[in-house]
C-alpha cells in the first residue's frame, strides 16, 4: 500500500472511510517509513527492532537479480536468535496471535517459532500464489468454501480471536493482510463500482501510463518501466476498498466486545505502492517512484496510531519515524522495560503520541543492495532532518534532496551543497560499516 492510497493521505479516487475515521480518532504520521522498499526486510525490522541490513535480510525472500552488479548476499529467514516483539510481550503475560502474511522464512521460522501462540495463514509465501479466492493452498490456513475471499477470511479469523478473548490476559494481534498485493483480484461488483467512478471523474479518458527506460536488471532487460501517473485502476481501488471495509469490521468487533477503548491500533504498510511494473496498479504522486526504489515512493508509508485516552484525536505528526521503531514503542506503551540490545535501531515514538514534537534521534537509514523487480537499482540512503542523501551503487552517484521543499525529489541539490553531501556520505558509510552492511559487487558477465 502506498503513502497516498488512503483518503486521509490525499487520494481522491480510492475510498477508505474506516481508515480515515481511524486517523480522525488517533494520530496520522506524514513522514513514516518502511525500513526497505520491499516486504520481507521491513517485516523483519518490525519483528526485530533492527534495520534490515543489521539483521542481514535486505531483500524479499526469494528475490535474486543481477544487472551491472551482482546482488549482495542476504539471509532467507528471520534468525531464531532475534528476540521478536511477540516473544518480549509473551514473556510479560500477553497472548500473541499472528494472522495473515509472514514471509520471513520456511517452516522452522514460522510465527510459532518467533513467540506467537497462534499462527493463522502465516507461511513462507510473499503473496497468495493461488490467488485471493479459495482454494488458497496455504498450509497454515484451513480451506474455506470455494470462492471465499482471502482478506475477508483473515478478518473473520481475527474477529473470532477477539470474540473468544476472555480478558484474563492482554493480547498482541499481528494482523498482516496479504492485501494489497499482486495478483490484483477482488469481486467483480466492486471493480464495476470503481470503473463507474473512474468514468464519472473522467479518469478513463486520461493517460494513465508513461513508458520509461529499459529495466536495469537482466531478467527484465527486454522490458521497459511502465510508470502509472494517476490513480485510476478500478481493480486496485476495489481491493483497497475491501481491505478498508474489513478493517472496519474488525474495529466493530472490538466495539461489540467492549475492547476498543482498551486497545491500541497501529496501521501501516511494508513498502510503497506498486507504481512502475507488474501492472503498475497505483500511483504515489507527489512522491517519486514506488515499490522497489530508493526514492520516497518506495519507502514512505501511511501510519495511523489510535491510542485511546493518550493520543489526541485528529492529531498529526511530521516527525520522521521508521518500522524498527514499532518494537520499543509497543513495549513502552505496555509499560515494559525496553530491550536496547535487541531493538538496537528502533526508537520509541511514545513521546510523539503524547504530544511532544521531537524525538532524540540523529538520522534514519536505508540499505537496499539489490535490483528491484520494479526498475530500481541498488543503493543506500540517509535522512537527517529535512535532507535525504541517496548513494547509488552502480555508478557511485550521490543525490541530495530537501524533502521539506521538494517532496517529489525532482531537484537534486548535490552540486549546490557539496559539504552537506560529503558529511552525509560519511555518516551513511559509518553506519554501514558499523552494522556490516553487504555491498554488491560488479558483474563481469553483464552485457547490454
Amino acid at each position: 500500500m502506498g503513502w497516498k492510497d488512503l483518503g486521509c493521505y490525499g487520494s481522491t479516487y480510492y475510498e477508505t472511510p474506516n481508515l480515515d475515521r481511524l486517523a480522525a480518532e488517533g494520530m496520522r504520521f506524514t513522514d513514516a517509513y518502511a525500513a526497505a522498499p520491499v516486504c520481507s526486510p521491513t517485516r523483519a525490522s518490525i519483528m526485530s527492532g533492527k534495520y534490515p541490513a543489521h539483521v542481514g535480510m535486505t531483500n524479499w525472500i526469494g528475490g535474486q537479480t543481477a544487472g551491472k552488479l551482482i546482488d549482495a548476499p542476504y539471509i532467507r529467514q528471520l534468525p531464531l536468535q532475534e528476540k521478536s516483539v511477540a516473544t518480549a510481550l509473551k514473556e510479560h503475560g500477553y497472548r500473541t496471535w499472528h494472522v495473515g502474511k509472514w514471509h520471513l522464512g520456511g517452516r522452522e521460522h514460522y510465527p510459532d517459532n518467533h513467540g506467537f501462540d497462534v499462527n493463522i495463514g502465516g507461511c513462507s509465501w510473499g503473496m497468495p500464489l493461488n490467488g485471493f479466492f479459495s482454494p488458497y493452498g496455504i498450509e497454515t490456513l484451513e480451506e474455506g468454501p470455494e470462492g471465499e475471499y482471502l482478506t475477508d477470511r483473515l478478518t473473520d479469523e481475527a474477529i473470532q480471536l477477539i470474540r473468544q478473548h476472555d480478558g484474563s490476559k492482554p493480547f498482541f494481534l499481528n494482523l498482516w493482510h496479504y492485501a494489497v498485493h499482486i495478483p490484483i483480484q477482488v469481486c467483480s461488483e466492486l471493480v464495476e463500482r470503481f470503473a463507474e467512478k473512474a468514468k464519472a471523474l473522467g479518469l478513463d479518458q486520461l493517460q494513465a501510463f508513461v513508458e520509461g527506460e529499459v529495466f536495469p536488471c537482466e531478467h527484465k532487460k527486454h522490458l521497459r518501466v511502465q510508470r502509472r501517473i494517476l490513480q485510476s485502476d478500478p481493480a486496485y481501488a476495489a481491493m483497497i476498498y475491501n481491505l478498508d471495509w474489513n478493517i472496519g469490521r474488525f474495529i466493530d468487533a472490538l466495539v461489540e466486545t467492549g475492547q476498543l477503548d482498551e486497545t491500541v491500533i497501529v496501521f501501516t504498510s511494508d513498502n510503497g505502492g506498486l507504481a512502475t511494473a507488474e501492472g503498475s496498479p497505483t500511483c504515489n504522486s507527489p512522491l517519486q517512484e514506488g515499490k522497489g526504489w530508493m526514492y520516497e515512493g518506495g519507502v514512505r508509508e501511511p501510519l495511523i496510531v489510535r491510542w485511546p485516552g493518550v493520543t489526541e484525536p485528529g492529531s498529526v505528526s511530521e516527525v520522521p519515524v521508521t518500522s524498527p521503531d514499532f518494537y520499543p514503542t509497543l513495549l513502552d506503551m505496555a509499560g515494559l522495560d525496553l530491550l536496547p540490545d535487541q531493538h538496537a535501531d528502533g526508537v520509541s515514538f511514545v513521546p510523539l503520541l503524547k504530544g511532544e514534537e521531537n524525538l532524540d534521534r540523529d538520522a534514519l537509514f536505508w540499505h537496499y543492495p539489490h535490483y528491484g523487480n520494479q526498475g530500481g537499482t541498488p543503493g543506500s540512503s540517509v535522512r537527517e532532518g529535512d535532507y535525504k542523501l541517496i548513494e547509488f551503487f552502480e555508478d557511485g552517484r550521490l543525490e541530495l534532496y530537501n524533502l521539506r521543499t521538494d517532496l517529489s525529489e525532482e531537484h537534486d541539490i548535490a552540486q549546490q551543497q557539496p559539504e552537506r553531501v560529503e558529511r552525509l556520505r560519511r555518516k551513511l558509510h559509518q553506519w554501514r560499516d558499523r552494522i556490516d552492511a553487504k555491498i554488491p559487487e560488479g558483474n563481469p558477465a553483464f552485457s547490454r
